[in-house]
């Protein structure tokens, strides 16, 4: 006979050994016909699975745009050229003068006509850019410097009638112009203003080289400055046309250096270089340099061919900026070309049937500068 102790002892064992075997059946492994989510890998896969791994980078989607039915892009190379948006002001309406932007196949992706009352004021130098905050700063020579916004507003100004050709925004703020559509010795070729407009710093062009052989010069305007960019070192790069060389000057305007000297002819839209090169172009022979500015010799040239019928002359060229992948957009009077480091073209931008057949309309209508914008 079993007590009733020990049946209740019995009765114990049993219902723990049932928890037990039960705990077990829910932790087995899954059996190979269930479905099961494996765990995220932990392993680092070796360099060699590494290197094998194919990794594709979509180009990036640009605005789509309205075509222009006097733009054409005639040469597009994808894999070559540095895909963006390319602005630019247009002149070669004189009645229209505008500033747009284009995708990779030329379509208007935005445009912004000068109003009436200014569209007289666009020579010489109807120089645009893209500010940091999206909005247009453009130079309407003879009237002043703009700014306005993707909708169409003029949201700051400086007028001035002694300004022409460049201007930039500088990283405090203020903007910074130049003068030479008509220059006289006594006026100031570079002007810096606040947002306020008051003028606080200026540079004379007299102060330095008003001796021969440079005294004398007059070729519409004294210097004919056109172009001024501050550099990282707090110094002002400042390109004097009719001389034939860009000056470096300080903060106190005294020159520290000149640069090509023996070079350029007419220059325009000299730019410093990551490399510490200056990139400019040159009217007669129409070409882009580079030249070290240690040894003012040339290490990079792209020379513009000259056609003979008229309306395909690119010339004058008046722009030329280098892009990320070391290509060079070039601008001419009615072409924009993208250019590799060997000399191919990869993307280019016309007029068509647009006939320049003056030489004084090819310098006062079509394109005078552009710049590719990254997606």
């Amino acid at each position: 006979m079993i007590n009733k102790l020990t049946m209740f002892i019995i009765l114990g064992l049993l219902t723990i050994g049932i928890v037990f075997i039960s705990g077990c059946v829910q932790e087995a492994p899954a059996q190979p016909n269930e479905s099961i989510t494996p765990a995220p890998a932990t392993s680092l896969a070796t360099p060699e699975q590494t290197a094998q791994t194919q990794i594709t980078i979509q180009p990036p989607e640009l605005p789509k745009g309205t075509p222009d039915p006097d733009i054409i892009v005639d040469i597009y190379i994808p894999d070559k050229a540095w895909t963006g948006t390319t602005l630019f002001a247009d002149l070669h309406k004189s009645d229209r003068p505008r500033i747009i932007e284009v995708n990779m196949k030329g379509e208007i992706v935005w445009e912004y006509r000068i109003p009436e009352n200014l569209k007289q004021y666009t020579n010489p130098g109807f120089d645009t850019e893209r500010l940091p905050n999206n909005n247009i700063l453009f130079v309407l020579p003879r009237k002043g410097v703009y700014e306005v916004n993707r909708n169409g507003t003029i949201v700051w100004s400086y007028l001035d009638s002694k300004v022409s050709h460049d201007a930039d925004r500088l990283p405090n703020g203020n903007t910074i112009m130049v003068w030479g559509g008509g220059d006289k010795p006594d006026e100031p070729q570079v002007k810096e203003v606040n947002p306020g407009g008051k003028i606080v710093w200026t540079w004379y062009a007299k102060d330095h080289f008003y001796t021969a052989p440079y005294k004398d010069i007059f070729n519409e305007g004294w210097t004919h400055t056109n172009a001024v960019t501050r550099l990282s070192n707090g110094n002002t790069l400042i390109s004097l046309r009719n001389f034939g060389f860009v000056a470096e000057v300080d903060p106190q305007g005294s020159v520290v250096n000149t640069y090509g000297k023996g070079i350029f002819v007419d220059q325009h839209d000299p730019e410093i270089q990551t490399n510490g090169n200056i990139l400019a172009t040159s009217f007669d022979p129409p070409m882009v340099v580079e030249i070290d500015t240690k040894t003012n010799e040339i290490v990079w040239k792209h020379s513009i061919p000259r056609y003979s019928e008229p309306g395909k002359d690119i010339w004058p060229v008046r722009d030329a900026d280098r892009l990320p992948n070391g290509n060079t957009l070039i601008t001419g009077a009615t072409k924009l070309v993208e250019v590799t480091k060997d000399g191919e073209t990869v993307w280019q931008l016309s007029l068509k049937n647009i006939n320049f057949d003056t030489p004084e309309k090819s310098t006062t209508l079509g394109f005078y500068k552009a710049e590719r914008i990254n997606p």
